[in-house]
């Protein structure tokens, strides 16, 4: 009987690190590894070097950035979805772009099972496994963490060093990090508890605290077609490299900073703390064209989908119709937000400094306090009378039958 092919979502971290030979040992089979590069920069020799070294018989890196940009990020930019307030969702829509392509790659390689590195308690699982579930149902699912002995990142370490495997953290400097060419996310150690205040000059990766960031601010213009980012202070850019001129820019001057206590979809409260650069301006360049080219009603009904997207986007439902259809939604009112904005960043703020729309629903002579004769304001009266009428109706029931407050 053929061993059986196992798939492992790798990314030389602590974790897949000891899952390669775990397997080997649990299981009669052949492991095969797939890291997926989403922008930040993989040393691709040494990582396929070593996942054979610790028992991989293949390891295939994969360039995915282009189309986590484009085809996961810029959807959920549009959309204006963040979760819970704060979280602007770089972990979250980065495991259905990877997940999709192990799911690509162990169909090509002739695997009957896929396995990655998530912890029983976190979301990232049911964003995996979800999108395996969507895109071959028929695919066993693997997760390490939910069946084995060991119970932390401590005994995982302790693992990995009675085979030689070398890990990137230590005992001491042991918090648990997801990267992307979006965001950074940090969680553990002296972050779980809430009291503690980050120690940012030790956390930081992708930027600069406020305090460190430079005492004069910087400029810089956000040029959109049918809301996505197409230029930088007049340049054109291609996605990957529009994302990292930004990330480059407000990394610099502190801004992309999150520090929140979320609820995870599991059930439980967990505090992390995000670096957004680029992604931060983004957001706020995006918002703040939607407020001059579309209309009240849309723009707040929106509002209401970009939570409901979000939830999904962080629930690992990527893939789910409700998202494709709310996507749908969202790309109709995107077809006028287009223009240029201007954003002033300093020490960690991210502010407008002027926006522009050919589309642009202000208008100077209705809005304007001087004298105008475009806009009769004795309207107002009948307008307000009707408004209020039901207000006013209420009042007098109330006031009839001695209602009080």
């Amino acid at each position: 009987m053929a061993k059986e092919k196992i798939l492992l979502a790798y990314s030389g971290g602590l974790d897949t690190s000891i899952i390669i030979p775990w397997l080997l040992e649990h299981y009669d089979c052949e492991v095969i590894a797939m890291a997926g590069e989403v922008g930040i920069g993989i040393d691709k020799e040494f990582l396929i070097k070593k996942a054979i070294d610790c028992g991989a018989s293949a390891c295939f890196v994969e360039d995915i950035s282009e189309e986590f940009i484009t085809d996961y990020i810029y959807p959920t930019l549009k959309a204006g979805a963040i979760y819970e307030g704060k979280y602007l969702l770089g972990t979250s829509f980065a495991r259905p772009v990877i997940a999709k392509r192990m799911v690509e790659i162990a169909k090509r390689e002739g695997c009957t099972a896929i396995a990655h590195g998530c912890t029983g308690k976190g979301n990232d699982q049911v964003r995996f496994e979800l999108t395996i579930k969507a895109l071959a149902p028929e695919m066993k699912i693997i997760a390490p963490w939910r069946i084995w002995d060991i119970k932390s990142r401590d005994e995982e370490i302790d693992y990995a060093m009675a085979r030689n495997i070398p890990v990137p953290v230590t005992k001491e400097a042991n918090y648990s990090m997801d990267e992307n060419l979006w965001h950074l996310s940090h969680e553990g150690m002296d972050l779980e508890d809430p009291a503690n205040e980050p120690n940012y000059s030790k956390i930081l990766k992708l930027m600069k605290s406020p305090e460190e960031a430079p005492d004069q601010p910087s400029y810089v213009t956000v040029s959109f077609e049918a809301g996505i980012p197409k230029r930088i202070d007049g340049k054109e850019y291609a996605p990957v490299d529009l994302l990292k001129k930004l990330n480059q820019v407000a990394g610099e001057n502190g801004v992309g900073i999150a520090d929140m206590v979320e609820n995870r979809l599991v059930g439980m409260k967990s505090r992390g703390v995000y670096e957004t650069p680029g992604g931060t301006v983004l957001y706020a360049a995006h918002r703040e064209l939607e407020l001059l080219t579309l209309d009240r009603d849309t723009l707040h009904y929106k509002d209401l989908v970009a939570q409901r997207f979000a939830e999904l986007v962080y629930y690992g439902q990527w893939f789910h119709p409700l998202r494709e259809a709310l996507s749908a939604f969202v790309d109709q009112t995107q077809k006028t937000v287009t223009g240029d904005v201007r954003l002033k960043l300093y020490k960690g703020n991210c502010m407008p400094a002027g926006t522009v729309s050919p589309y642009s629903l202000y208008d100077e002579a209705i809005a304007t306090f001087s004298a105008d004769d475009v806009y009769d304001q004795s309207d107002a009266t009948g307008f307000i009378n009707c408004f209020g009428l039901p207000m006013k109706v209420v009042a007098k029931m109330k006031m009839k039958n001695d209602l009080q407050d």
